[in-house]
């Protein structure tokens, strides 16, 4: 653990990658196998599952550092991160742990199967013989919350200058369901055949968002454009007779689209396709709405019913791997020629369909092309170079997307929430209504879009301006006007105003307009009509 807790230190007290990256690559040369899989892990989201509530961590912490537990509850809210208000509050401690990084998240699995009083117990002197940066690296494992700086690509830098292996080739070992329970440093990172695992996925290559026309780019005898679509991205992997679904959270979710098996019967082994994970609609021949795909992303198993209301389909638009031989160094053009050949025979009740692409011949050809995205249920366009390869993670120069401008509505801040971390005393969520006759009705929530300096402007206002208490939430006085941008609209019955937004954020805050010039709730069911 003091391996561990020095590396920590080393990266949240810099913001300089090579500083970030040194400390990972000697702590990867140096450490002991187990800690070295399981920083990997924690560092990529595999996290241990919480062995004990937050409420007993809360009444335990307060109990051992001899305070009032309502002094504890003030002070949380305040800190904003409950691993370090525990760590505050608690008495000094300048000793130290001999055990490991992997013998403390052991320990703290096992507590799952004992009594509460033993796990008490174990937590209490775990806080007695723990100190300094150890302890609060304990309390982030305990409590569930470990985040730090660290990308999956830092990590795979780090690692690639420890390792001596290629970044590419070590992205690829990292991608997939592996595990520190079930995998070794030397299966997953040394091992010279690391793609034994037939589910294994690529690194997925993202785009650059455009932020101006494309005029920029050349020629566009250079350029393939498709429809940027509304849905899941994902790989398809035809593997030994197998297939697999990843999405680009690295979350395999073959369970939960089963219509891709059929994908067996048509592609042959070796075949892996990137492409969008749509809910497609037989009868208008068109992709559905983002809200039909969301029906199907939080079911393990899906029944009949819905596979018939909501069919899902892979729009493929790029071809990895052809009779299992890796083309992402392949032109983009080669490859599009390739996943035409692969597609070209494929019936139309097959699982996977060719996305279509563009034909411009003018940057003002494609701009008229992306005016109508909506009307293909796509948010914009894509823009990929010809002769580019498929690379690792988000890169500028050969991928971006022309997104369209997102649709925007003025609307009314009722309530405010503080936030958390280091913006734990700021106001910074807020919930916006428009107007329905002489009522605001409440549609949507945003915690994003304002400077620092407008937060903090905002904060004090709500402090003057609270009308009521409910809990951490205030309802204010309705006085500020915002601008809400977002990318789509639909029905919802869940919500009082019977619609709900597409990742909705505050684009202006805008002072310059009263509160009476707010749009209305006609105004949201006619973007319903148009955009849903």
């Amino acid at each position: 653990m003091k391996r561990f807790a020095q590396l920590f230190s080393a990266i949240d007290q810099s913001t300089k990658t090579t500083v970030k990256v040194t400390a990972l690559a000697v702590y990867f040369q140096t450490a002991p196998h187990e800690d070295r899989m399981w920083t990997m892990a924690l560092f990529s989201g595999r996290r241990p599952k919480r062995a004990v509530t937050t409420t007993k961590l809360r009444e335990w912490a307060s109990e051992a550092a001899d305070i009032p537990l309502w002094l504890f509850e003030e002070s949380y809210p305040i800190v904003g991160d409950l691993a370090e208000t525990i760590a505050l509050v608690l008495p000094a401690n300048e000793t130290s742990s001999d055990r490991s990084l992997s013998q403390w998240i052991n320990a703290l699995r096992d507590l799952s199967a004992v009594e509460e009083d033993a796990r008490k117990a174990f937590v209490l002197e775990a806080w007695t013989e723990l100190g300094g940066t150890e302890r609060f690296v304990f309390n982030k494992l305990i409590t569930g919350g470990f985040r730090m700086g660290v990308s999956q690509k830092l990590m795979t830098r780090a690692l690639a200058r420890a390792t001596e292996k290629p970044e590419a080739e070590l992205a690829h070992r990292l991608m997939g369901n592996w595990h520190p329970d079930d995998t070794t440093w030397e299966a997953l990172i040394e091992a010279e055949d690391a793609s034994a695992d037939a589910s294994r996925p690529y690194p997925f290559y993202l785009a650059y968002a455009l932020e101006d026309t494309p005029d920029a780019l050349g020629e566009t005898g250079n350029w393939r454009a498709e429809w940027k679509w509304d849905g899941i991205r994902g790989q398809l992997i035809l593997r030994d007779g197998a297939h697999f679904v990843w999405s680009r959270g690295e979350e395999l979710m073959t369970d939960r689209f089963p219509e891709l098996a059929r994908a067996v019967d048509f592609l042959p082994p070796g075949t892996v396709l990137d492409g969008e994970l749509l809910v497609w609609q037989a009868a208008s021949d068109r992709p559905d709405s983002f809200n039909a795909l969301q029906k199907r992303i939080g079911r393990k198993t899906v029944p009949k019913k819905l596979l018939s209301e909501a069919p899902v389909v892979l729009h493929a638009y790029d071809l990895l791997e052809w009779q299992g031989h890796d083309l992402r160094q392949t032109p983009f053009g080669e490859r599009r020629h390739l996943l035409e050949t692969a597609c070209a025979a494929l019936p139309p009740d097959a699982p996977v369909r060719l996305s279509p692409q563009l034909d411009f011949e003018s940057w003002d050809d494609l701009a008229e092309l992306r005016s109508v995205a909506r009307d293909e249920n796509a948010e914009g366009i894509m823009l990929k170079r010809s002769q580019s390869p498929y690379l690792v993670g988000r890169r500028k120069g050969d991928w971006w997307k022309w997104k369209l401008d997102p649709l925007t509505i003025d609307a009314v801040m009722i309530y405010a929430q503080a936030g958390h971390g280091r913006r734990a005393n700021l106001f910074t969520d807020f919930t916006f209504a428009v107007w329905n006759g002489n009522d605001l009705v409440p549609f949507t929530k945003a915690y994003s879009g304002l400077t620092d300096a407008e937060f903090r402007e905002i904060t004090k206002w709500v402090r003057k301006n609270t009308l009521q208490r409910f809990g951490p939430v205030r309802q204010v006085t309705p006085h500020h006007v915002f601008e809400i941008a977002f990318e789509g609209i639909q029905a919802s019955p869940r919500h009082k105003s019977g619609v709900a937004l597409r990742f909705p954020r505050m684009s202006r805050w805008r002072q310059d307009k009263p509160l009476q010039e707010a749009n209305t709730l006609d105004d949201l069911n006619d973007m319903l009509r148009i955009y849903g």
